[in-house]
């Protein structure tokens, strides 16, 4: 297959890339180079440093016939989404709907969207959370996905688009950027190895289900080949809290810092834990790594990899 992967340069859509060229699929890259990375970039992909929201991305779908969008391309922090919410809006809606038009203009037959299971359903009524949940974001960031996935409800009822939507639940992994506001496990990983004391907001209780990239990496390859419109919770139905995810990287990394707390952060979601239940009867797919496994993978990449 000829696949567009957007933010091909990122932590998650570098190693989509890495697994679909493995995998003898023609990949072009396309990213701003924002947040992602040139060493990551596959030197087997055809790459072009645009942004999603460019027009001029049209002059790319029209040098290839691509059978597939996977699109990973996405301002990705929570908490800047508040902050700036037209900014969230103008490149993970514009940017998508972007990406979609220019999809029905150049007869691409599937769209596979990186979406948010961690951030769209809200606190849950029932746990773990599967796809038929209430969707209640509490942020942009999830409203913004939510949208975005309605915009594929309308492409593929109108112009007949097939879709794929991975609603990932807290992916962390090797190549995760430790510099930003999101992804506690690269941020603490990063401070410890730096000798740099980790804060840990709140009391640490709160929850999240947290899925090791290859496992998502995994995912993004049979969604390839599955039939839409559907959509996948990407999760391990595993509930861990922050005060774990420290005490685990302090151990593996070798030190003896303390927790130390910090006021909680408002409005932050208490528990997140998600059903895989649905990929699994239909496609097979489940996590194959374990917390404690990826969080020593993740802490051996980054002694061995200092950004």
């Amino acid at each position: 297959m000829k696949v567009l992967i957007t933010g091909g340069a990122g932590f998650i859509g570098s190693q989509i890339a890495d697994a679909y060229i493995k995998n003898g699929h023609d990949v072009v890259i396309i990213d701003n180079m924002s947040t992602g990375v040139k060493e990551f970039i596959n030197p087997k992909a055809e790459f072009y440093e645009i942004d999603i929201c460019d027009p001029g991305v049209s002059e790319i779908f029209k040098k290839y016939e691509f059978d597939v969008i996977n699109h990973h391309a996405a301002q990705i922090d929570l908490r800047k989404s508040v902050e700036d919410p037209t900014f969230d809006i103008q490149v993970n809606i514009a940017g998508s709907v972007n990406l979609l038009q220019n999809a029905i203009a150049n007869k691409v037959k599937k769209f596979i969207f990186a979406s948010t299971g961690g951030a769209i359903y809200g606190e849950h009524d029932y746990f773990p959370a599967d796809e038929e949940h209430p969707t209640r974001p509490y942020a942009p960031y999830g409203i913004n996905k939510m949208c975005v996935e309605k915009y594929l409800y309308y492409y593929n009822h109108v112009y007949g688009l097939d879709y794929v939507v991975l609603r990932y639940a807290n992916v962390y992994g090797p190549r995760q950027n430790p510099h930003g506001e999101c992804g506690v496990i690269a941020i603490f990983t990063d401070k410890i190895l730096k000798g740099i004391q980790p804060l840990i907001n709140g009391d640490g209780t709160q929850t999240r289900d947290y899925v090791f990239v290859n496992d998502v990496v995994n995912a993004n390859v049979l969604a390839l080949d599955a039939k839409g419109p559907v959509i996948y919770n990407i999760a391990t139905t595993r509930e861990t809290d922050v005060n774990y995810i420290f005490d685990r990287i302090n151990h593996y990394a070798g030190t003896g810092f303390e927790e130390k707390h910090g006021p909680a952060k408002l409005g932050e979601q208490q528990r997140s834990i998600l059903s895989f239940e649905k990929i699994s009867s239909e496609l097979g797919w489940r996590p194959e790594t374990d917390i404690e496994t990826g969080l020593k993978i993740t802490t051996e990449y980054f002694k061995n990899n200092k950004r």
